[in-house]
């Protein structure tokens, strides 16, 4: 494949089209939105459906829970990664220009009104789900007095005998707030010993998060009841400080800086031991944001803020419950299926019983799934068959992120035991997942397979499979490449494809890959595929160059990227070429996006739809009309330059007709949704689809249940 070109690179081309004229520089703030505001634009997406009724009850909480859980990750790591770039002095500028200290500023702004948006739509979704029979009582004078003695009990045999109050004073520090814990600020007065006079004095009570966050409470049967595990410590709260008078009691919640630095150079015992370090040194990080209830006292506020060492603008006040994603508790609750989605069954394809047969599949023809809607479970066939199956010689993977009680971690490790050559490549680094792949990923050695522990200053980020299997004379290579990870619990509601084939020229550069990542070899030519670091972002920027000379010469030109974020300068500037020269653009993207469509003489011809829906939109697919000849491929890259220049991604050709017609039906219904899409507009903000009069809804994963395979 053609290398990038110096004009893509460097973005000083001058293209024609439109009457367009001089060139695009990267250094223009007018051109780009910034990442972080618009990942809390991607978020405002996500709490949208909190607070659309027509979904159901429990989804909406789901949904609200799910902008919690992303607002806190934010928080851990972009947010604590700009605060400490203004610590050190480095307050570089963004892409659209502002410095990181005014990134931080604009980002408290906007997240304090979404706080507050989060909360008026908990407190509806408290009072509808009251109104359906499940009650989250918050006020004790709702209680009645056989609750109020069952809380009690429960409070004396169950909660008491595992509180510590942790008093605060020159002979008792500040005690370690644990990331996103819940906690109690108690202000208290008692008698000086030595003038007799009253004196004030502080505690804090952690929210032990070893028991259930919310109690249920005897009922009729009708209406289920519960009470939050804080108001029950707080109505028994005097118990803990005998002889003293309880004058504040205020809930609140801090989040840490949570990322991860280690040595890159490290050997791979030292990079055990450093990821092992530092994953217990994360509850350590500086707090970068806290939450506090309205009304909380000013003296309260003050000396947890001076204690924390935070800023007025990283404090949030909340109306009510916090640690709001606790309430993800209903979801689970039985009998409460009429309050979710209605049950869908995944299709079930490529499941055989015989390894002749499941791999005679795979040498037909490629075999292109689509996930969620078709099953996970024939990865997971795959590699137990292969465990199993002696003609199978060998089998290389690569795991970023799985499941906990994954099958596929059993397999291995019965391929291992069964005398196959077996070699993982684990990737320490998944950010929040690096414990638990550091724990199977050492039972995985204790049986026997070979595991590579990541590649120095790079994250193994590509999703493959490789198996060996020895038939008649010959050895044949399959392979499975896929958009997502391979993880049984996700693969339920990502949506995702996956690849099989034995294709020589594509299962070659599999194991090219794979043995440069294992060795100190350099990548050499790769036939089909592309990978970062290596040639992916100029293989991009060649194609996206070939379509917009197309346009140039007159020839029918499009583009269309399905991905989870458009970060990189350098494809955002290739893609204001393409539409300046008259190349059609439509880009469908998740969360994340720098690019401005609709700008006079530069992307006019850029369209930019977010999905976000019943599933999460994983799916990576780049599709160019190439002359009519029409190129997809499929990736495990998002167009950020850390998937370009910091990970090991994989970009692969999809070329069997009926699977090409399949992706491109996948699009096709995805920019005709006018029920979930959002049409980003050159303002930066995204609106709802408008339908015209009788045109039919079309809910692109809806549709998408439906479709014949």
């Amino acid at each position: 494949m053609a290398q990038k070109t110096k004009s893509a690179e460097t973005g000083t081309q001058t293209n024609g089209g439109n009457g367009s004229k001089g060139p695009i520089q990267i250094g223009n703030p007018d051109i780009f939105f910034d990442r972080e505001l618009s990942w809390v634009d991607f978020n405002k997406r996500v709490l949208e459906e909190a607070k659309d009724l027509e979904n159901p009850l429990l989804e909406r909480l789901k949904f609200l829970c799910i902008t919690e859980t992303n607002l806190d990750e934010f928080y851990m790591v972009r947010v604590a990664g700009l605060r400490n770039l203004v610590a050190e002095g480095n307050d570089e500028n963004s892409l659209n220009g502002q410095r990181a200290s005014d990134i931080l500023t604009e980002l408290s702004d906007k997240v304090r009104i979404f706080v507050h948006e989060q909360y008026d739509i908990l407190n509806r979704t408290l009072k509808q789900m009251k109104e359906n029979g499940i009650h989250l009582i918050l006020d004790p004078n709702e209680l009645n007095i056989d609750e109020i003695e069952d809380i009690r009990q429960y409070y004396k045999d169950d909660v008491s005998p595992i509180l510590t109050p942790l008093s605060i004073d020159p002979s008792h520090p500040f005690p370690h707030i644990l990331n996103k814990s819940l906690n109690l600020a108690i202000l208290l007065s008692t008698d000086d010993e030595k003038t007799g006079l009253k004196k004030d004095l502080f505690a804090v009570v952690q929210v032990p998060s070893v028991l259930p966050r919310f109690m249920q409470l005897k009922g009729d049967g009708k209406v289920r009841r519960f009470f939050p595990l804080e108001e029950i410590i707080k109505l028994h709260v005097g118990d803990l400080f005998y002889g003293m008078t309880v004058r504040e009691i205020h809930p609140f919640r801090i989040v840490r800086d949570a990322d991860i630095s280690i040595d890159e150079e490290a050997s791979v015992k030292d990079l055990l031991i450093t990821m092992k370090k530092e994953i217990r040194n994360r509850i350590w990080g500086d707090a970068v944001r806290m939450d506090i209830y309205e009304g909380t006292s000013p003296f309260v506020r003050t000396t947890l803020k001076e204690l924390l060492e935070l800023q007025d603008h990283e404090i949030f006040e909340v109306s009510s419950l916090l640690n709001l994603s606790d309430t993800m508790y209903f979801y689970g609750l039985e009998h409460t299926s009429k309050f979710k989605y209605p049950f869908y069954q995944q299709k079930t394809t490529l499941k055989f019983e015989s390894s002749e047969k499941i791999f005679e599949a795979i040498k037909k023809k490629d075999r292109l799934l689509h996930h969620p809607y078709q099953s996970f479970g024939a990865i997971e066939d795959l590699l137990r068959i292969s465990s199993e199956d002696p003609k199978v010689l060998g089998i290389k993977m690569t795991l970023y992120r799985t499941s906990g009680d994954s099958p596929i971690i059993q397999y291995l490790g019965q391929a291992a035991e069964n005398g196959k050559q077996v070699t993982v490549l684990v990737e320490l680094k998944a950010r929040f997942d690096e414990e638990r792949n550091i724990k199977w990923a050492q039972k995985l050695e204790e049986r026997g397979v070979h595991v590579v522990y990541g590649v120095a200053g790079l994250k193994i980020h590509c999703k493959m499979l490789l198996i060996v299997r020895r038939e008649e004379e010959h050895l044949v290579r399959y392979v499975h490449l896929g958009t997502g990870n391979y993880n049984s619990t996700t693969s339920k509601y990502y949506t995702d494809l996956s690849f099989f084939t034995v294709n020589k020229e594509i299962t070659e550069d599999v194991a090219t890959i794979f043995n440069t990542i294992t060795s100190y070899a350099k990548m050499p030519f790769l036939n089909k595929l592309a990978a970062s670091p290596h040639n992916l972002k100029s293989v991009f920027l060649t194609l996206i160059e070939k379509e917009t000379e197309n346009a140039k010469a007159g020839k029918p030109a499009r583009i269309i990227f399905k991905m989870n974020s458009l970060v990189d300068p350098h494809i955002i500037l290739a893609m204001y070429n393409a539409s300046r020269a008259g190349v059609i653009i439509e880009l469908i993207i998740r969360g994340i996006c720098c690019l401005k469509p609709g700008l006079p003489g530069i992307s006019e011809n850029i369209t930019v739809i977010s999905i976000v829906g019943r599933f999460l939109e994983h799916t990576r697919i780049y599709y160019f009309l190439s002359g009519g000849e029409e190129s997809i491929f499929l990736a495990s890259a998002d167009c950020m330059p850390r998937n370009f220049e910091r990970r090991i991604e994989v970009l692969f050709p999809i070329l069997d007709v009926k699977n090409k017609e399949r992706i491109k039906k996948i699009l096709d219904v995805q920019i005709r949704d006018n029920v979930k899409a959002r049409l980003l507009s050159s303002d930066g903000i995204y609106r709802k689809r408008e339908r015209v009069e009788g045109e039919k809804p079309v809910d692109s994963q809806i549709e998408r249940m439906n479709f014949v395979e």
